[in-house]
């Protein structure tokens, strides 16, 4: 079973590479590199897979769900500059590839901490950043870990 919930944030970013100079800049992202900006109110959508709890009957518990959202993403990104507000692009261009990823990277590794035991697991992400631009990250399940040490091939 697949839960997805959506949640909104509005941000403002620059796409601009500095390591490109103005020309290159301007030919590839275009109004996007204005000087000045631009903003999006973007829809994020968190896909959780697995199956229901026997004695809820729920998949999670949606409030953790949405703290979990609220503490890793929204009061870090909603109304914020990417450029200039958010630490993980210091050193990355904020297009929406990068931000989903960033979101992706964050919800995953907050994840275990706050459904240890669910048996949920978080499957993807989604942001719109236009009616017309979506990107999604699909989050690698998590491989399982061996007591037994990795076996040595037979010597001829």
């Amino acid at each position: 079973m697949r839960l997805m919930r959506r949640y909104r944030f509005s941000a403002s970013h620059r796409l601009h590479a500095p390591s490109l100079d103005a020309r290159l800049n301007r030919e590839l992202y275009g109004k996007c590199n204005n000087p000045h900006g631009h903003g999006h109110d973007y829809t994020l959508e968190v896909v959780v897979e697995g199956q229901p709890m026997g004695a809820t009957g729920r998949l999670i518990a949606l409030g953790r769900l949405d703290g979990l959202v609220e503490s890793s993403i929204l009061k870090t990104l909603d109304r914020r500059d990417l450029n200039s507000d958010v630490e993980e692009f210091a050193t990355l261009v904020p297009t929406t590839e990068n931000l989903a990823a960033v979101v992706a990277a964050r919800l995953a590794a907050a994840w275990p901490a706050a459904f240890a035991g669910s048996g949920a697991r978080l499957e993807k992400v989604r942001i719109h950043e236009t009616k017309k631009n979506i990107f999604e990250v699909q989050i690698e399940p998590p491989r399982p870990v061996s007591d037994t040490p990795p076996r040595r091939p037979a010597q001829s």
